[in-house]
């Protein structure tokens, strides 16, 4: 749905936003989502703007995106090229040049993504919107605590390092190199921060449906003693049989709402998880190279890191630990649904409530409710394989380096 003029509901709306937004305080998605759609907004990342219950992609924020992502391509093509062929901008050896090489072509993939899927992202941001609506405020206050934590202090995490772009840069050409860097690393943040916001959003409304489950469990348990009563039976069933198909309809909402997370986020969230292994795994490398030889092997000089083997490596391991906390209690709040539905059929002897039971576990099995990227599920699977292969690879390294200072010295 596309705005045509968005300037005055626009501006309406963004006020509105500001009488009701406050830090760790959230009421309701907007928001709970309002420091990362600022953050994104800043950089160019949201064209959109929310009129009520409905989210509509503004024209003019639209161009003003279109453009930023063209200013950023080409400005990744002349860095590329200086590194690589003009060689106006050089790298101590061949592991910094790779590393750069690693990170601005990842980078640029999740810049094209980022704009291919603008429109696609607007039917994520509706379904979320529309799925999130019957949570509870309380849920809301909760979820702001670790959301609104996040997305602010790692936004000006990544800010305070802009002031090594100016710092010990003696051409123009290392300032270029580390401001495009600076915009690729706070691009990548906000999307992924964009994907988590909405994972824990599902996490919190598959929490409140199981929540819902056990009180049905709680009311059909109650309900058992009544049964030899007709008549209250006869009110009390039809009820109880409403409510819960009601909550089969919701899960279906919410399994959909995950898949559409899934197809729209999955290359980005790969992309993510392939330069964070790179990123974790070259600072790393760096540092017991340097370490071992006490050689330079990386002009730190271009890199917009403060204390470099510090902050970037801990920068990335953060993140990866939250993105995956997030996709991993989110599937195990969805797989504790079918434990309660079996519990609530347990505990009925009611023909028809175990009937439509038995339906709503079906559709729990035939819905594979976890958050994957292009097959690979975000899980603690994929966090334990990805320390164990940098911890063999450092080893491997470790080993070689000091066999080769112990053939040096013979």
């Amino acid at each position: 749905m596309l705005d045509p003029s968005p300037k005055s509901s626009e501006g309406q709306d963004r006020s509105i936003v500001r009488k009701k937004w406050r830090p760790f305080r959230a009421m309701d998605f907007e928001t709970l989502m309002y420091p990362c759609f600022l953050f994104c907004r800043i950089i160019g990342l949201f064209p959109y703007t929310i009129n009520g219950s409905t989210v509509v992609l503004t024209k003019r924020s639209y161009i003003t995106s279109t453009l930023s992502m063209i200013g950023a391509g080409i400005w990744g093509v002349i860095v590329l090229f200086e590194v690589n062929i003009a060689g106006d901008i050089s790298f101590d050896g061949v592991p910094g040049a790779l590393q750069c090489n690693c990170y601005y072509i990842l980078g640029g993939v999740i810049a094209v993504i980022t704009y291919i899927m603008i429109k696609p992202r607007i039917d994520t941001l509706q379904i979320m919107l529309d799925v999130s609506s019957k949570l509870p405020a309380e849920s809301y206050r909760k979820m702001s605590k670790v959301v609104h934590a996040k997305d602010i202090l790692g936004f000006l995490f990544i800010v305070i390092q802009l002031y090594q772009c100016f710092v010990n840069s003696y051409n123009f050409g290392d300032t270029f190199l580390k401001l495009m860097t600076f915009y690729l690393t706070i691009l990548v943040f906000q999307m992924d921060m964009l994907y988590m916001d909405c994972v824990c959003v599902l996490k919190a409304c598959f929490a409140q449906l199981n929540d819902s489950l056990l009180n049905l469990r709680e009311l059909v348990v109650n309900d058992e003693p009544h049964l030899l009563r007709r008549t209250y039976h006869e009110q009390r069933n039809p009820h109880l049989l409403m409510e819960l198909k009601a909550l089969k309809k919701r899960h279906l909402m919410i399994s959909d709402a995950v898949h559409l997370v899934n197809k729209v986020f999955s290359m980005q969230i790969l992309t993510t998880i392939v330069m964070t292994f790179a990123e974790i795994t070259f600072g790393l490398y760096f540092y017991i190279v340097v370490w071992q030889e006490g050689t330079d092997v990386i002009n730190l000089e271009k890199q917009i890191w403060i204390k470099y083997y510090i902050t970037s490596v801990t920068y990335y391991s953060i993140k990866i630990v939250l993105i995956v906390w997030a996709c991993d209690t989110g599937k195990d709040n969805a797989l504790q649904i079918g434990t309660t539905v079996h519990d609530v059929l347990i505990s009925t002897s009611d023909k028809q409530i175990k009937e439509e039971l038995q339906l709503f576990s079906l559709q729990i099995l035939h819905r594979e409710n976890s958050f994957n990227a292009k097959g690979l599920v975000v899980d603690a699977t994929l966090l334990t394989g990805i320390v164990g292969s940098i911890t063999t690879y450092l080893l491997i390294l470790i080993q070689f380096l000091v066999t080769k200072q112990v053939c040096i010295k013979k």
